[in-house]
């Protein structure tokens, strides 16, 4: 059992981060190589890619057990990682996704479908209610392993100085093996192990609900998260 604060040992994985070059992917890169995995940083354009490689790079100096960070196309990011973490917007998602090679690969969607009108974000509706950008990447990626993480967590966060967020990642997906790299990636996010939120599907209901954390943030000048409690220390 670990503590608050210490995450325990997890497998050490080279990430490939398909919109490495924006907030959030960028956010989730540096604190996946901060405690210990490799990261590539995936755009359409490699020289895009390297130069936000060499930034989080530059983050990590001095930090003891760091992973290392670089930049390349998508191609060749996805080709030299165990895993594939999916940053990019909704908009144009299908189709970027349709073109990738992810056969074989445990793919993380944080993928959220929103739209900002005057009232503010709120979230797309996906295939009439019965879908998710999360079920959309399996359906184009069948030989892919999905799952769904790192829906609800503030990029501004992700890029701040604090050593761990205190806050909890809900991971969704059919497959316990996927999951369960998810999970481990949580930890070097908040410092504990991600929690299983259930199947895929349910990624219909962590997605839109980036916009009430919105919508919240938005109203006390806040970058919240979620906790869930009630659970033993994990």
């Amino acid at each position: 059992m670990t503590s608050e604060n210490e995450p325990r040992e997890t497998p050490r994985y080279t990430v490939a981060v398909i919109g490495g070059t924006g907030p959030q992917g960028k956010g989730l890169g540096y604190r996946f190589a901060r405690h210990g995995h490799d990261i590539v940083l995936g755009s359409r354009a490699a020289e895009k890619a390297e130069v936000v490689a060499e930034e989080v790079t530059a983050r990590l100096e001095g930090v003891a057990g760091a992973g290392a960070a670089r930049g390349a196309t998508n191609a060749d990011a996805i080709a030299a990682a165990d895993v594939v973490l999916l940053a990019v917007p909704y908009d144009g998602h299908d189709e970027l996704v349709a073109s990738l090679d992810l056969a074989g690969k445990t793919v993380i969607s944080c993928v959220n479908p929103l739209a900002f009108d005057k009232r503010g974000a709120h979230g797309l509706v996906v295939n009439g209610g019965e879908g998710s950008a999360a079920e959309s990447a399996q359906e184009l990626a069948p030989e892919a392993v999905v799952v769904g993480a790192f829906h609800n967590v503030s990029a501004v966060g992700l890029w701040s100085d604090e050593e761990f967020l205190d806050e909890d990642v809900i991971v969704v997906g059919d497959s316990v093996e996927g999951k369960q790299v998810a999970i481990d990636l949580a930890a070097a996010v908040t410092g504990r192990d991600g929690i299983d939120g259930g199947k895929l599907r349910l990624a219909r209901v962590l997605e839109p609900f980036t916009a009430v954390l919105i919508s919240i943030n938005r109203k006390y000048k806040a970058h919240s998260g979620i906790r869930v409690t009630g659970l033993d220390a994990h």
